[in-house]
């Protein structure tokens, strides 16, 4: 039976037959147990649902008498009315209600994990006035399924945006907007499938989920990257006809597709009938350089551009796109309406208005400055605290290699002393599929993670486990090269938004933060 008294909906499962109270009790304990009844949710009137559920009046407010004893209910016989109780503790072996559950990575203190973006530096005001102006102008059919290849407002829009910013030649009947990155990649993997495609190669190392994602629709071959980026040579002793890359910034390794590979791997594609998937995942935030046009403006037939918000706003803006080639235009859109129709209309009409007022282009030039301020304390606390590291990959995006002092402990053990001190950053190796492994331990340092005020924090954690690390290595016989031995040196927690470079010992040279050894 269900209940609809007091604006409340309450399904309630009594038998046909039985005694009516007892049943009423036990259906109200175990909703409240389910956690489909909350702490401070109020009850029907016992009038309102004795009429809902075909009772006498008395039995209902019996029940809710009884159930008020056991704790499960709070009674009042003003205008509160009948609420219930904040509870006990849950049996043994029922999570709390709210609690994490066994999906996404633990929470942490610090969090250093690479590929996120400060979302607390969300433009909120930005996406609120955006949003009410879209509201504004969107026109009814808006609020409908609409074109699947998304609004033509923001299609129109991204095509200038990303004519202007990265160099993207495309017309905006051949943009189809997905809900994220990984959605746009496992449309084309599962297009290029249909179309013959059996093998794609992937660069190794790469972000795992993507390469799980391609690994359901096709056969992955690894590439090797190197200073130079995929090693484009090696394709050509594949049978791989399709090529995911990330050329103005390799994740993880940040390096760039050099002019002499980007124009290998477009005769490749040519020659054997192929395509490249370009992922430009965080083209915009390029500091030391101009930024790296995208592959796709010199073969708009044969790479498929594929971008998305995640980086530039958040991952919670599930909005991506992809710049199709002509022959696969028809295919990826059938694919999106398989897969979920449309992306939702608002948030395109709210981006649209955003890029087209200038807003997205303002966020993205402070954000520029932010992260590009957090790369340089990075730098200056690894020369200040562990000058025998170096440090990689760091002329753009929101991330960085940290390579530890040769003799550090291996991967495994940095990154538990990591964990017990409730610091999160992510080992090099956890990316690597192929045999192929650094010299010596290496962490992915996403220092566009930690909210503003937690930066500081963040990094200080980070160095003070590494330097007790080392210590606890030096009491084994030895300390890496480019560690002092002994104890980590006292100091205080870096102060929010910046980083206290570390007193230099008497025995120790000073050193700027070109000394952290800095490759680009």
């Amino acid at each position: 039976m269900t209940a609809v008294a007091a604006g409340l909906d309450l399904l309630l499962e009594l038998p046909a037959r039985g005694g009516r109270g007892r049943a009423l009790e036990e259906a109200l304990r175990t909703a409240i147990r389910e956690g489909r009844l909350t702490a401070g949710t109020r009850l029907p009137p016992s009038r309102s649902l004795a009429a809902e559920l075909g009772l006498a009046r008395g039995t209902v407010s019996q029940a809710y008498t009884q159930l008020a004893h056991e704790g499960w209910l709070i009674t009042s016989s003003g205008r509160a009315g009948t609420r219930v109780a904040r509870q006990l503790r849950p049996e043994a072996g029922a999570p709390p209600r709210g609690a994490p559950g066994p999906f996404g990575p633990p929470r942490v203190r610090h969090d250093l994990g690479p590929g996120r973006p400060d979302v607390s530096l969300f433009p909120r005001t930005a996406w609120l006035r955006a949003t009410r102006q879209a509201l504004r102008d969107a026109p009814a059919e808006a609020l409908g399924y609409g074109d699947p290849r998304g609004r033509p407002e923001l299609r129109a829009a991204l095509a200038a945006y990303l004519g202007r910013a990265r160099s993207v030649r495309v017309d905006p009947a051949h943009l189809v907007v997905c809900s994220g990155y990984t959605q746009a990649f496992g449309l084309l993997t599962s297009v290029l499938a249909e179309q013959g495609v059996e093998c794609v190669a992937m660069e190794d190392p790469a972000l795992g989920d993507h390469v799980a994602v391609a690994r359901g629709r096709l056969r992955v071959v690894d590439t090797e990257v190197d200073a130079e980026g995929m090693r484009v040579a090696d394709l050509a002793r594949t049978d791989a006809r399709a090529a995911a890359c990330t050329p103005a910034h390799q994740f993880p390794l940040g390096v760039s597709l050099s002019p002499a590979r980007r124009a290998d791997l477009l005769s490749w594609a040519r020659e054997r009938d192929g395509w490249v998937i370009e992922d430009d995942y965080d083209g915009e935030f390029r500091y030391d350089r101009r930024p790296v046009g995208a592959l796709q403006a010199h073969s708009p037939a044969r790479v498929c551009y594929v971008g998305s918000t995640s980086k530039a706003l958040g991952p919670g803006v599930r909005i991506g796109w992809i710049a199709c080639p002509p022959r696969l235009l028809e295919a990826v859109v059938a694919a999106k309406v398989l897969a979920d129709r449309v992306t939702g209309p608002l948030d395109q009409l709210a981006l649209a208005e955003l890029i087209a007022s200038g807003g997205y282009d303002r966020h993205l030039r402070a954000m520029r400055q932010h992260y590009r301020r957090r790369r340089d304390a990075l730098i200056e606390m690894t020369a200040a605290r562990l000058p025998g590291a170096r440090v990689t990959g760091i002329a753009a995006g929101l991330h960085a290699i940290l390579e530890l002092p040769r003799g550090f402990p291996p991967e495994e053990e940095v990154v538990a002393a990591l964990a017990a001190a409730s610091v999160r950053a992510h080992p090099l190796s956890a990316y690597r599929r192929g045999p192929a492994r650094p010299a010596g331990a290496a962490l992915v340092i996403g220092y566009a993670t930690p909210a503003a005020h937690a930066h500081g924090l963040a990094l200080d954690a980070l160095f003070t486990t590494l330097e007790r690390t080392a210590a606890r290595r030096a009491g084994r016989g030895g300390a890496p090269r480019g560690v002092a031995a002994g104890p980590p040196a006292a100091r205080g927690p870096a102060p929010s938004g910046r980083v206290l470079p570390a007193p230099a010992p008497a025995a120790r040279e000073r050193r700027t933060p070109a000394g952290a050894r800095l490759a680009r």
